[in-house]
């Protein structure tokens, strides 16, 4: 179940990390009367009543006139990118002070935005916007939160590729990339689904898979793999069995697969020298065996030859997609789909193909028109 990400954004001092310690009823964020004391956002997994798994994020005060003011106010507008319910504190003594701030800091050259301006962004984004006086209470704030919540249908990572009975093959690599111990999130994530759906999934690893198959009554009604072997598990099941992977599910699920699949036909076009864009919605330390930085760009270089490829993670996301003939996203395995839906709407008013690293690596090996996507 993906969590629904609640940002709280207001001028410098306004309240807002009282008020997101008050919600959760913890401390997630430091208190002082100084202003400027949230720098970064800070971020607190919680359940809520009413809302379930959710992210609080505190961001740092618009209107600040510091130094460090209008980088600052660049990481609280990029928030609005993942954010499903904006809270605004409309304090209108700080809003006021916060407008003048804002208004000299763009006669001095930087985008900066009022309170106000902000309430309006976020609108025209199409997030609900919640209102926070002084005065209201928690529990107030926190029975218009759950009405203000996006009420949509369950959507089934598998889709229409499965049904109770089907009979499904899970190839996961346990190289130096997966968590020691552990099963990374979309495994586990379409694990759970299928036992929900009664489907009856079986597990193996790329080396293990001809035992696997060779175990099985009959040829499964699924295969879903990590899209790096993509090729390897393509060559080893029968032609007529359906194949997907983990990430081409999560396309489907929080991106829209067809501008994906359409965006990977760039990769036919793109030339020795043009720039790629890979972008990451998640933080670690790469290795060798590295999906994003190591195994896509060698692919990439080997079809194409040199290009040059920029990499960004987390929340880092250009601003100018202009210079890239191809963006590259991760499967989102952590993002929500407001995230990644986001940066699809940048790449298409930019004008440039995005696709993701699953669509990507079918169209790589040569077996994009023999993959399943869910409708």
């Amino acid at each position: 179940m993906e969590r629904l990400h609640i940002a709280f954004f207001g001028p410098t001092n306004s309240g807002k990390s009282t008020l997101v310690n008050a919600l959760a009823g913890q401390q997630v964020s430091l208190v002082s009367p100084i202003p400027g004391t949230t720098t970064d956002p800070v971020r607190k997994t919680i359940e809520l009543p009413g809302l379930g798994p959710c992210v609080l994020i505190d961001t740092a005060g618009l209107g600040d006139g510091s130094a460090l003011g209008a980088e600052r106010e660049r990481m609280t507008r990029a928030i609005l990118d993942e954010t499903d319910i904006a809270v605004i504190l409309d304090v209108p003594e700080l809003s006021s002070m916060s407008q003048k701030a804002g208004q000299w800091q763009q006669k001095a050259g930087e985008n900066a935005v009022n309170v106000q301006d902000f309430g309006t962004l976020a609108t025209l984004a199409g997030i609900p916007v919640i209102r926070f006086t002084r005065g209201e209470s928690v529990e107030s704030l926190l029975q218009r939160l759950v009405a203000a919540a996006p009420r949509e249908e369950q959507k089934f990572l598998t889709g229409n590729l499965v049904h109770a009975g089907s009979s499904v093959l899970l190839v996961m690599p346990q190289d130096s990339e997966a968590p020691k111990g552990r099963l990374i999130l979309p495994q586990v994530q379409v694990l759970r689904e299928l036992l929900d759906r009664g489907c009856v999934p079986h597990c193996c690893t790329p080396d293990s898979l001809p035992a696997a198959l060779d175990s099985l009554a009959r040829v499964p009604d699924l295969v879903i793999t990590d899209s790096q072997v993509f090729g390897l598990v393509e060559r080893s099941i029968p032609k007529d069995c359906p194949l997907t992977s983990f990430s081409v599910l999560l396309a489907a699920a929080k991106g829209d697969v067809r501008v994906f699949v359409a965006g990977a036909k760039a990769i036919d076009v793109l030339r020795p020298g043009d720039r790629v864009l890979i972008a990451e919605a998640c933080t670690h330390v790469p290795d060798s065996e590295d999906i994003g930085r190591v195994k896509i760009p060698a692919l990439l270089r080997r079809r194409v030859g040199e290009l040059a490829i920029d990499i960004v993670a987390g929340n880092d996301f250009p601003e100018d997609l202009g210079p890239y003939g191809l963006i590259i996203h991760c499967g989102a395995c952590v993002a929500n789909a407001r995230l990644v839906r986001s940066r699809i709407r940048k790449a298409l008013l930019a004008g440039v193909p995005i696709t993701n690293y699953g669509i990507a690596l079918a169209a790589l090996n040569g077996i994009l028109d023999r993959v399943s996507i869910p409708d």
